[in-house]
């Protein structure tokens, strides 16, 4: 297989972009799914809604808000320069804010889902024997879950790894910083490069192959809690 050092240093980087937003997406998502399966306010039509809407946009139109809203003249632009933090665009943790938003459905829905299956009965159970609400989540509704919380894990590593059109308009196309593998694979087939988009494109395919076999193991011996999965642009 044909990779270069530039290709290996993009691998490398997309590891460590994904790795850093499955994590904050469970820390994020997990408290919105668990919100969403028990709440009956009306406003959960709405939060779902919003959670969902990257299912839908085209990561063109959300990545060209995101560059609004992060540079100098948009509010979160202004936040991070006011906390000394310069902006987020062309930026790693500007990769990091707008996959997180991107690939935030992916996470939230199969926990969610996992979360809904459960029903009353273990929780009020567990609130016989004096569990506390901490106690409850952690000791029942985690554990029974835990197939949603995989499948979401997995989702979200695989929804970070392949995106494209977000990227690129947030991080541009900097090396070592911003360029990863998606976009190192544009620009080999821009430069008629095929010999080294080759190897790229077949660990891609080879990776996105292994991510639905293992996921669709997880679904037959513990049950569906996920969701699909929009199309990758």
């Amino acid at each position: 297989m044909n990779l270069s050092q530039d290709d290996l240093a993009t691998l490398w980087l997309t590891l460590q972009l994904a790795t850093t937003v499955t994590a904050i997406l469970l820390i994020v998502g997990t408290p919105i799914a668990w919100w969403l399966a028990r709440t009956r306010s009306w406003w959960k039509g709405v939060v779902s809604a919003v959670v969902a809407l990257p299912l839908v946009l085209p990561p063109t139109v959300l990545g060209f808000y995101l560059l609004l809203a992060m540079g100098p003249e948009g509010a979160i632009g202004q936040l991070t320069q006011g906390l000394g933090l310069g902006t987020l665009p062309f930026t790693f943790w500007g990769l990091v804010v707008a996959s997180v938003l991107y690939s935030l459905p992916f996470v939230v829905q199969p926990i969610q889902n996992a979360m809904e299956a459960l029903g009353e009965r273990p929780l009020e159970a567990a609130a016989t024997l004096r569990a506390g609400p901490w106690d409850r989540f952690f000791t029942v509704v985690v554990p029974m879950a835990r197939p949603g919380f995989l499948t979401a894990a997995v989702l979200g590593f695989a929804h970070t790894v392949g995106e494209f059109g977000l990227v690129l308009m947030i991080g541009g196309n900097i090396p070592g910083e911003t360029r990863v593998v998606s976009v190192q694979i544009y620009d080999h087939v821009e430069a008629l490069d095929y010999a080294h988009a080759h190897g790229l494109a077949a660990i891609m395919v080879l990776f996105s192959f292994l991510v639905l076999l293992g996921l669709y193991g997880v679904q037959r011996q513990k049950g569906t809690f996920g969701l699909t999965y929009g199309k990758n642009r």
